[in-house]
């Protein structure tokens, strides 16, 4: 996705998928915590429904509407988080798997290396 694009664009733009069916509305849009580049839209599925998290890269903003690479069916059944709190590294890895992308290695939860030792202590 163009990495330019104001994220508050988005917001209430429809989202379609691969086929383009409708997916639902942009309810909000999640940026990553070190680049601060947008990098998931939470899409309101339906009157009822829930949001589906859906990744911003690969999707593109064409024609002031998302359109995202993959089935409705699979963003349908995308894991629930809710929305309007922050995606923990764990929460964003799921959405990764979810939908077969490569996360950074930024993004995976890694070992604590220093866990249990005191700063500046040599082992």
């Amino acid at each position: 996705m163009q990495t330019d694009i104001d994220p508050r664009r988005l917001i209430g733009r429809k989202a379609f998928d691969r086929k383009g069916t409708k997916i639902g509305t942009v309810d909000e849009v999640y940026l990553d915590d070190a680049t601060g580049v947008p990098e998931w839209a939470a899409v309101r599925t339906g009157l009822f429904s829930r949001d589906a998290f859906v990744p911003l890269e690969p999707s593109e903003f064409v024609d002031d509407t998302l359109r995202v690479p993959f089935d409705r069916a699979l963003i349908k059944g995308a894991p629930d988080f809710g929305v309007g709190r922050h995606l923990s590294p764990e929460q964003e890895l799921q959405l990764y798997r979810h939908y077969g992308l490569d996360s950074s290695p930024a993004a995976e939860p890694g070992p604590d290396r220093d866990f249990g030792r005191l700063a500046g202590q040599e082992e």
